[in-house]
């Protein structure tokens, strides 16, 4: 393998002149304690930190970034920290769907316009994993991902706990009147007690799994606990491995091939993943270059049946317990004869190699594809008159009786509305309705807010009913469960069919099948879209502005138009003047 020299590194460009310019990089490094010798020729490795306040999945990166520095330090890099948008879940509202693509395009800029060679990326909660390598796609120099990693398993009353999950699960069954108030603020104190993502195969874990399938985490990295020594070492060894991957010349367009997403497909299925994980994979790889769909999802949700047990599409287990069973090595072990594995990853071995020797510890946890806990993949894409360009469903976190239902709509144009109506205990609504929520899509929402699972009506919940077929354009969250049809696209804010569903008309669902169809007649829809009247634009100044003008439907990944692949000609290398 040729290795770079030191006069090839991008940052030479910066401090290697001798001009004026240069000379101004040199005395402001001087300026700031450092000397001469611990840049000039060596690669500078920036890390990319999503550390905030306000991010209680990564309040243990600010700590952690020492243990990458250290890493960088010890393989004769120089390292620099750059702070970056936190998009915590959590607190961000009205969402952080909304600013994924701001944190892409800042990724990108802040390693094109600073003396970089090369980059940690330091992320996990939900957005931070698409966000960050979305951007270091698009810049394409040498780059790492760290991922922050699950917290530690919740606990109450003597009861493992998982994060969002059973907090969705004991919030209806406080609404229900089985739990007391004492009970709720018990679950509320256990059930996030470490640093860390949501402990659940929610979005967070999805997403650095799925980042570890495509190559940019080092073997077995997604799956270590936050709090576990191993992530400190992980961290060092990320720091280390980037210097070498500059000298190396690894950058993203050499691993993220078609073949590697379709693996990151094939691990997404296997594991239970979130829905959200279509979005954002479908952005991750056109952004790539490479052409992924929602039909690869479809063909993967076919073959390749769920084997980690881990809630919610789990019964019992939490993503330590995933760990302590060997983690996302030993599940891919298992799923081989569906992966490439002559694909390449960050550490410069193919996957093939990396899970090498991997051993599984419990076969509960991780089940083998001849005792899976579905007997297909966790996603189903559905398409019919009601959804043209698809829309997904999550199977194996529902009741089973609704995978196929037929029933009428109970239409909401927005979220206040439909939260009032389910608080009313005498509203005459049956398990059989279709609850449908519009105007949440990446236009109507904005930004798509995880409104997708819609609250079990409280009626309904008195008489013991915990699941319901509800449609949306929304997502929902990762760790959230029931017969919830999400991401309807066209969404109904830019005149699709949701847009002309009415009350009382009959919507039918076949998951087996894959359709989801209002019974109305062509004819009566065309005069309804004849008589729809399109709704005003949610934003008109800032960030919100450049959004509602150029984001792309849920089917295409929801990135923005003007940052596809095919966009114009690349950017150049910035002028040092």
């Amino acid at each position: 393998m040729t290795r770079k020299s030191p006069a090839e590194l991008r940052s030479a460009r910066w401090f290697g002149p001798a001009d004026l310019r240069s000379f101004g990089h040199r005395s402001r490094a001087m300026q700031m304690g450092y000397a001469p010798e611990e840049w000039q020729g060596r690669p500078v490795i920036a890390i990319l930190n999503t550390w905030s306040d306000l991010q209680p999945c990564h309040s243990h990166f600010k700590t952690r970034v020492e243990d990458v520095k250290r890493g960088i330090l010890m393989a004769g890099g120089f390292p620099v920290e750059l702070p970056a948008l936190s998009v915590s879940e959590s607190f961000v509202k009205p969402t952080t769907m909304l600013y994924r693509n701001m944190l892409a395009m800042e990724t990108e800029e802040l390693l094109r316009s600073h003396p970089v060679d090369g980059a940690v990326l330091m992320g996990g909660c939900d957005k931070t994993t698409p966000g960050l390598l979305l951007g270091a796609t698009s810049m394409d120099i040498p780059a790492i991902y760290v991922p922050a990693g699950p917290m530690l398993r919740g606990n109450f009353g003597g009861k493992t706990l998982g994060s969002g999950s059973d907090a969705w699960k004991y919030w209806d069954e406080l609404r229900a009147g089985t739990i007391t108030q004492e009970d709720w603020l018990g679950v509320e104190a256990g059930i996030a007690r470490s640093p860390g993502t949501c402990m659940t195969m929610g979005t967070a874990s999805t997403m650095t799994a799925i980042a570890e399938a495509v190559g940019w985490v080092l073997p077995g990295g997604s799956s270590i606990p936050a709090p576990d020594a191993g992530h400190i070492r992980m961290c060092s060894e990320s720091g280390r491995r980037a210097v070498e991957m500059v000298w190396e010349d690894l950058r993203p367009s050499r691993f993220q091939t078609r073949a590697a997403f379709l693996n990151a497909i094939v691990v997404a299925m296997a594991m239970g993943c979130s829905t959200n994980a279509i979005i954002h994979l479908i952005a991750m790889a056109r952004r790539a270059g490479q052409e992924i769909g929602l039909d690869d999802f479809e063909a993967a949700s076919r073959r390749v049946p769920v084997i980690g047990n881990v809630r919610p599409s789990g019964t019992a287990y939490l993503m330590e317990d995933f760990f302590y069973a060997g983690g996302i090595r030993a599940l891919m072990d298992r799923i081989k004869e569906h992966l490439d594995l002559s694909c390449v990853t960050v550490n410069g071995r193919t996957l093939g190699e990396n899970i090498a020797g991997a051993r599984c510890f419990n076969d509960d946890v991780i089940r083998t594809v001849d005792n899976p806990i579905y007997g297909e993949g966790s996603l189903a894409v559905l398409k019919g008159n009601l959804a043209p360009d698809g829309c997904v469903i999550k199977p194996a976190a529902m009741d089973q009786r609704f995978l196929k239902h037929r029933g009428p709509a109970v239409v909401f144009d927005d979220y206040p509305s439909m939260k009032k109506a389910v608080e009313d205990e005498s509203w005459d609504i049956t398990p059989d309705h279709v609850m449908v929520l519009r105007n949440a899509g990446p236009l109507g929402g904005p930004g798509m807010p995880e409104w997708g699972m819609l609250p079990m009506p409280r009626a309904l919940l008195k008489q013991g009913h915990r699941d319901m077929l509800r449609i949306s354009d929304a997502r929902m969250s990762g760790t959230s469960y029931g017969a919830c049809v999400l991401h309807v696209a066209p969404e109904s804010f830019v005149g699709g069919p949701l847009a002309l569903l009415r009350d009382g008309d009959i919507v039918s669902l076949d998951v087996g099948a894959r359709r989801i169809d209002i019974e109305v007649s062509a004819e009566e829809l065309a005069a309804r879209r004849a008589a729809w009247t399109p709704p005003e634009r949610r934003y008109e100044r800032g960030y919100g502005y450049m959004f509602s003008r150029h984001i792309q439907q849920a089917n295409l990944g929801c990135d923005f138009d003007f940052l596809r692949s095919d966009f114009g000609a690349p950017v150049a290398e910035p002028a040092i003047y």
